[in-house]
């Protein structure tokens, strides 16, 4: 900084709205006072990190004309000043409420494909576009061209008791050539237990029958908190998230893979760089991150390989935790934050009920970075983390350029289960559509 050079920034407050108003509605005006060692130029004002405008002139405000265009729920409005060095001061935020539409102004929802056998679990997009989804009964659909194949991928022998069944699906970085699909699934042969096993694809369809790859230990009687989703990571590594099976003992443990994201190399071997390989044996040598009650979902972010796990809550919180080899997320003795320096606080956490957050949900769902080859939607969403709730059937997203606000996208109210960002730059969700179970299909404009 040359001598004599102001180089001190300015500094900001956003006196309306406060950090925690709801139920905004119609025309708003947002104001903010400044302040600055030489002088304030103006103040600009942000919505969901898109620029309102700039006021040069005090007292410092903006107008947005309507809270209608926007999806009801939560939305962060900002206000951050300048001087006339180019210094900029922090942002002041506030997390509000707006009274708005169903879903984001400009987005339209169209209904993907319906038809589906019962509950879906999870789905994935295959590098070649067609997208696969498991059924919890069993079987592996595949949607082709924009139509639901009559014809299973695969049907694997399951049991569909309670959170059981078919959970999760992944491809092979190789698989172009190789034809490899990963699927997590409950087997009953020796008793109850989660499995992961690979198929081959000749076509549309399955050929050679199953290799399988593990066998986790055997369930005990209940039959909720299995996880159940697989993604390979930016290592060429297979990731797969597993359940405490309703034992939060389980979540800290070394001596079992329950409550834990696990680590694989693609043919079910143990990777030696694996954070507990030294001081674990057998399967919980695949150990890679713990503290976890029910990870039902979790994604990585192309580009950048940031992982974030949706870890579903038990009356408190639902938590979305940034991946870590070796890290510990504090269940079943943290939820939500505060388990710092001991346990790694969430990135982003949700309350059941009334909370500062203003998001309230029940149940943890989908995980998808907004980052596709094609990019389909405007430039703020670029980067953005989708992520549902399963009992509420809203989606939000969370900019995580702008300090994680999180945001509301679409309150569908009805129960969701995964999302993905297809090739074609679109969000797409699968969930219940009318009686039945389908994928909805958001796009722009």
């Amino acid at each position: 900084v040359p001598p004599g050079a102001d180089n001190t920034p300015p500094a900001v407050q956003l006196t309306s709205p406060t950090d925690g108003t709801t139920d905004l509605t119609g025309s708003q005006t947002f104001t903010a006072t400044a302040s600055d060692n030489v002088g304030v130029v103006g103040v600009a004002f942000q919505v969901d990190g898109v620029q309102l405008s700039e006021d040069l002139t005090a007292p410092y405000q903006a107008s947005l004309p309507a809270t209608s265009p926007y999806a009801s729920g939560v939305h962060v409005v900002r206000a951050r000043a300048r001087d006339a060095a180019g210094n900029l001061s922090t942002w002041s935020t506030a997390r509000v409420t707006f009274n708005g539409g169903s879903l984001q102004s400009g987005f339209t929802r169209t209904t993907f494909i319906t038809g589906l056998g019962g509950t879906a679990t999870a789905m994935a997009f295959a590098p070649d576009g067609r997208l696969f989804i498991a059924e919890q009964g069993g079987a592996l659909r595949v949607v082709k061209a924009g139509a639901l194949l009559a014809t299973p991928f695969t049907t694997v022998s399951t049991t569909a008791n309670g959170e059981r069944g078919l959970l999760g699906v992944a491809f092979d970085p190789q698989f172009a050539t190789n034809g490899y699909v990963y699927v997590y699934y409950t087997a009953s042969t020796g008793g109850a237990h989660n499995r992961i096993a690979r198929y081959t694809a000749s076509g549309d369809v399955a050929t050679g029958g199953e290799t399988v790859l593990r066998d986790l230990p055997n369930l005990s009687g209940a039959t909720n908190h299995n996880g159940g989703a697989m993604h390979f990571g930016p290592d060429g590594k297979l990731y797969v998230a597993v359940g405490d099976n309703a034992t939060g003992s389980n979540a800290q443990s070394l001596t079992t893979p329950f409550g834990k994201v696990l680590r694989f190399n693609a043919d079910g071997t143990i990777p030696a760089d694996n954070p507990f390989v030294a001081t674990t044996t057998g399967i919980n040598q695949s150990i890679w991150a713990r503290g976890l009650r029910n990870p039902f979902t979790f994604g990585f972010q192309p580009g950048t390989g940031r992982m974030f796990i949706n870890d579903v809550g038990e009356v408190t919180w639902e938590e979305i935790n940034e991946g870590a080899a070796g890290a510990n997320y504090g269940w079943p003795a943290e939820e939500g934050t505060g388990g710092a320096p001991t346990y790694v606080d969430p990135v982003f956490a949700y309350g059941h009920s009334s909370n500062p957050t203003l998001v309230v949900g029940q149940a943890i769902v989908g995980s998808a970075f907004y980052n596709p080859g094609t990019v389909l939607y405007p430039s703020q969403y670029v980067g953005n983390y989708f992520f549902a709730d399963y009992v509420q059937g809203w989606i939000k997203r969370m900019d995580i350029t702008n300090e994680n606000g999180v945001y509301a996208f679409w309150n569908g109210s009805a129960a969701l289960t995964d999302l993905a960002v297809g090739p074609d730059g679109a969000l797409y969700a699968l969930g219940q559509i009318g009686g039945g179970w389908g994928v909805h299909r958001f796009s722009w404009p």
